[in-house]
């Protein structure tokens, strides 16, 4: 009886909160400054990492740029130069704990506490369970999970003092949707990088908690959610996507 009493009184707080929320929709949100910020982002070597990287220096912060490719991350950073920022190129292989620790700390000692940071490295394997070795599988784990751990843990703390920070995590809708072979990574038509750098962008500086590209995949989501299991079969039978066994693989910046 106590719980229902304390649901009931917060009813009013849940539908003023709502209302506050469908008014938002309809107003514009302000773009926060990122001027001086320093910002490490992960996987700057190219693909989506780079692009970030570039609409980040045009906004004047200051890059720290991770990448396990040299060739690929001291591009980024030269260009960054010309675009007027200051960036510094470090590399780095997110597979390996001490390697970020290690950097983490000659970021700090070189170049500043850092203010933004951005895990977008990530690896792709796009091959079903029985073709994937187990390194492969292991490499997912130590890119894609355990390396946002160890980057968080090297410079949340810095933030935290401040109380000031801001922590990206770049994902696939894979984790959203399981589908076979990792389909998850293309659902729909393909992306653009440019379009997808462009609403993590917006997001960043309006401080969203969670975006979602194309807007299509947190509709989806939500269906999952909410359809019967036979109809969601059904469904992914007519989209009719057929893959050999072995696809081999493909790496994501990292």
């Amino acid at each position: 009886m106590q719980f229902i009493l304390s649901c009931f009184l917060l009813l009013p707080l849940l539908i003023v909160f709502t209302l506050e929320s469908l008014l938002k929709l309809f107003i514009p949100k302000k773009r926060k400054s990122v001027t001086g910020e320093i910002v490490l982002i992960t996987g700057a070597g190219h693909g989506i990492g780079r692009l970030t990287a570039y609409e980040f220096a045009k906004l004047k912060s200051k890059l720290v740029l991770w990448d396990i490719n040299k060739h690929g991350i001291e591009e980024t950073a030269a260009e960054c130069r010309r675009l007027g920022a200051k960036a510094h190129a470090f590399v780095v292989d997110c597979s390996n704990r001490e390697d970020i620790y290690n950097s983490a700390k000659k970021v700090k000692a070189e170049i500043g506490d850092v203010s933004i940071l951005i895990n977008n490295a990530g690896v792709v394997y796009t091959s079903d369970l029985f073709a994937t070795q187990d390194p492969e599988i292991e490499k997912t784990f130590e890119v894609n999970i355990f390396a946002h751990f160890w980057t968080t843990k090297a410079f949340l703390p810095a933030m935290m003092k401040c109380n000031h920070g801001h922590i990206v995590t770049v994902a696939s809708a894979a984790g959203y949707v399981g589908i076979p072979f990792l389909m998850a990574y293309c659902l729909g038509p393909p992306l653009e990088p440019e379009e997808v750098v462009d609403k993590l962008m917006n997001g960043i500086l309006t401080e969203q908690k969670m975006i979602f590209v194309p807007y299509c995949i947190k509709i989806l989501t939500m269906l999952e959610r909410i359809f019967p299991d036979r109809f969601l079969t059904v469904l992914k039978r007519k989209f009719n996507i057929k893959f050999d066994a072995n696809i081999g693989y493909k790496i994501k910046g990292q």
